[in-house]
């Protein structure tokens, strides 16, 4: 299984990790640590000596509630970082639900869009077809970030989820979008309650059925402090406990703050785990 992007075809026989970057004043977990172009590259930089496989560039919080920045402000948080990024050799993603900044960073050399309206806003879809090789990573959300998590409701869930997403990829195709670019995020957290997130996160070998990796981002979000009653600031063993659960249950590619936990968390497990000496 491969992930094609821009410039890398992405093996995908484990999982890989991907560094989350906010340059945000506001995002849930560390609005404002790296809000400025330098604290967000010298972050690109050590998240890639931690092991990242990959660096996901983000320049608004999606947080429940969160206020939405300008197209202009987005661009200015998040080029400058991005253009630093795609030198430091690893597959770069652009997390974005606004059209223009998608074909910015595509025109600068973006490897992949990290859309979590699954390319649904006016101009998206077209961006993408533009990109022959491009990577796009499709997400559901139930509404929008300011009202997601107003009394969310499904009858079924992982069922819901799993047509949202298939009729998504399906549009793309038809599009002319290869499937070897495609890779789906079931939407942890993204109008959602804490037994929605567990019934999905069961159902992941349900979602692997339409034939497309699949990415999770389980880190710090509020269901892991729901379970453990810690705050944001508290939830590195639950993010990691998370993302290795969610790896034996078949995601490839997981969105995480705490990449070198996680590194070494695989590590581990792989090592256990294999038939083979790690020495």
């Amino acid at each position: 299984m491969h992930w094609q992007t821009t410039r890398f075809c992405i093996d995908l026989a484990g999982p890989r990790v991907m560094g989350i970057v906010n340059v945000t004043p506001d995002s849930f977990s560390d609005g404002g640590l790296h809000g400025s172009t330098e604290a967000a590259i010298a972050h690109c930089e050590r998240l890639c000596t931690e092991g990242a496989d990959l660096l996901d560039i983000g320049g608004e919080s999606t947080r429940p509630g969160a206020r939405a920045p300008s197209a202009d402000e987005e661009r200015e948080r998040v080029m400058p970082v991005l253009r630093h990024a795609l030198r430091l050799g690893v597959p770069v993603s652009v997390d974005t639900r606004r059209a223009a900044l998608m074909r910015d960073a595509l025109e600068a050399g973006a490897d992949i869009v990290n859309d979590v309206q699954a390319l649904r806003g006016e101009g998206a879809e077209a961006a993408l077809a533009a990109f022959p090789r491009a990577g796009i990573c499709l997400m559901h959300m139930r509404g929008e970030p300011a009202t997601m998590q107003q009394a969310p409701a499904y009858a079924d869930v992982v069922a819901e989820v799993s047509q949202f997403l298939a009729q998504r990829a399906a549009r793309l195709q038809a599009l002319g979008v290869a499937a070897q670019r495609i890779v789906l995020d079931p939407g942890f957290g993204f109008g959602k309650t804490l037994a929605h997130n567990i019934e999905l996160h069961r159902g992941i070998p349900a979602l692997l059925k339409l034939g497309f990796p699949v990415l999770v981002g389980w880190s710090r979000k509020s269901a892991l402090g729901t379970i453990i009653g810690r705050p944001v600031q508290q939830r590195q063993a639950a993010s990691v406990a998370a993302a290795l659960a969610a790896a034996r249950r078949g995601a490839r590619i997981l969105r995480v703050h705490d990449v070198a936990a996680t590194v070494d968390a695989l590590r581990v497990w792989q090592a256990l785990e294999s038939r083979t000496d790690p020495s």
